[in-house]
């Protein structure tokens, strides 16, 4: 391990083995829950573009990294809605230790890549744990890796939502998702199907059969968004673990898994997973 820098919600820290920063956030009542729910997260360095450090309130300093455009699924499904005091990239120290902090972050700064700017070719951080449901106002949203489904609500769901019934939306179906804050106007989490026409007609976020509707107390940011990010890393992922195909015939099921891994649908731990898992099926 590198360099740590604690600061007042959160503690950074270098981990120069996988050329990474570990942010691991601390619990408390002034801490936000969107951290609480976030725990930890590791940013390895190719996802970062840049880095600043700027004077911030009351005899503090403020260390801001900035995400590679492209790399995070949670800032992506942000798209910078989230308040300043939520930002997962942001670290608030005491002004004694802006010292430390400047070293931290020329450090850092050095150790970023010459394309870093550029956008990154997939994503690079690994998206939250999500909640197994997300309760909206008017659903309840569950994903299982494979397809989001709405449950609508018989109190929250307009008529046009209720009698259409519950909805199903398998990953291959989807072309991506708009999440909008429920700390604004208008909160909702919209999947966007690959065909016209598959939502319904009427996109207003009420009648809209792919839409679930934030209010008061239902899709906090802490829940919903987290939840956002999961499907769209899935949207954009290698193939899932539970979806790979698996042919008839042990051999045949080995040659497609290299052929997964070649082309790059599977990572390195998935293929050894599902390798160690079919060698042993045929024994």
């Amino acid at each position: 391990m590198g360099d740590v820098l604690a600061g007042n919600h959160a503690v950074w820290e270098f981990d120069l083995t996988s050329d990474s920063v570990l942010i691991r956030f601390a619990r408390g009542i002034r801490t936000p829950r969107l951290w609480h729910a976030l725990e930890s997260r590791r940013i390895p360095l190719e996802a970062v573009c840049g880095v600043e450090l700027t004077p911030g309130k009351r005899d503090t300093v403020v260390l801001r990294a900035t995400p590679r455009p492209g790399a995070d699924p949670l800032m992506e499904a942000a798209a910078g809605q989230l308040r300043e005091a939520c930002d997962p990239y942001r670290l608030v120290l005491p002004g004694d230790r802006a010292g430390q902090a400047a070293a931290f972050a020329e450090d850092l700064r050095s150790r970023l890549a010459p394309d870093a700017a550029e956008p990154a070719p997939r994503f690079l951080v690994e998206a939250p744990q999500p909640p197994v449901r997300l309760k909206a106002y008017d659903a309840r949203v569950s994903f299982d890796g494979r397809a989001v489904t709405f449950h609508w609500s018989r109190t929250g769901a307009t008529g046009t939502k209720w009698r259409a019934g519950d909805q199903r939306y398998p990953l291959s179906a989807l072309a991506g998702l708009e999440w909008f804050s429920p700390e604004g106007p208008g909160g909702h989490l919209r999947l966007l199907p690959r065909e016209p026409g598959q939502s319904g007609a009427d996109l207003r976020p009420d009648h809209d059969l792919a839409t679930a509707v934030f209010r008061v107390g239902y899709g906090a940011v802490h829940e919903s968004l987290p939840f956002a990010a999961a499907v769209l890393a899935a949207l954009r992922g290698p193939t899932p673990v539970t979806s790979v195909p698996r042919p008839r015939g042990g051999g045949d099921r080995l040659r497609h898994l290299d052929e997964l891994h070649g082309a790059g649908l599977l990572t390195d731990s998935e293929y050894a997973a599902l390798r160690a898992r079919f060698t042993a099926d045929s024994h």
